[in-house]
């Protein structure tokens, strides 16, 4: 198993994730982005959380190459897929864990580790995301449907543009609630804003990752910026 996992350590993560069912999972558990930095070899990636590549390496060896992706590989089928499992889910998730938050915010206003401004980012996130997810349901979804590849770079650059600044709102919500930690003794309303926000991270890196390392790069030409 030795030999297999040396092949991993100089593969961009973005393309791992894209093309090893699991390793998503893995990035995840590690703190690797893998979304808005596939780019980024193994390595590099490691060495920017200060870990053992070779620690990343063996987890990922570890997975099964032809267990069967999470999503549909097909152009068509992976639209419905995002829509269906991420487009909809941010819809209802978002405004859920806004007003969790503030309800959180507001009765435990005292407290030193309260995520005070976590609602207010979710509130502006709402409006930003439907805004993003609204030109690809309307605009550059269709016009994937329609063909089988060619370039699209300029939307694609936009939508790009648009996930890294969620990634970065992403960064904002886990400096806001500690590491996605509850403190001793929170609420039943305070652990489930820790566990809401954890899985609004989840879904969206796995959102995120999906269009640029799956979806996009299908229509996108060679030596894209």
């Amino acid at each position: 198993m030795q030999p297999e996992a040396k092949t991993f350590h100089d593969r961009p993560v973005g393309e791992i994730a894209a093309t090893l069912p699991g390793a998503s999972a893995v990035f995840r558990l590690f703190g690797i982005d893998f979304c808005c930095h596939g780019e980024r070899s193994l390595t590099e990636a490691a060495n920017g959380r200060a870990l053992d590549p070779a620690d990343l390496e063996a987890a990922l060896a570890a997975l099964d190459p032809d267990a069967v992706p999470a999503a549909p590989q097909e152009t068509g089928a992976l639209i419905d897929h995002i829509m269906t499992r991420y487009h909809e889910v941010h819809r209802r998730q978002l405004p859920e864990l806004a007003t969790l938050s503030r309800k959180v915010e507001t009765v435990h206003a005292a407290h030193p580790a309260v995520p005070a401004g976590l609602a207010d980012l979710l509130e502006r996130m709402i409006g930003e995301l439907e805004v993003h997810m609204k030109k690809e349901e309307l605009m550059l979804f269709p016009v994937m449907r329609r063909q089988a590849g060619g370039a699209l770079n300029t939307p694609i650059g936009q939508m790009r543009h648009d996930h890294d600044d969620h990634a970065q709102a992403l960064a904002r919500i886990e400096a806001l609630t500690g590491g996605y930690a509850a403190p001793e003794g929170a609420c039943r309303s305070w652990q489930a804003l820790i566990a809401g926000a954890e899985a609004l991270r989840n879904d969206l890196m796995e959102h995120i990752h999906l269009e640029n390392n799956v979806l996009f790069p299908r229509f996108e030409a060679a030596g894209r910026a």
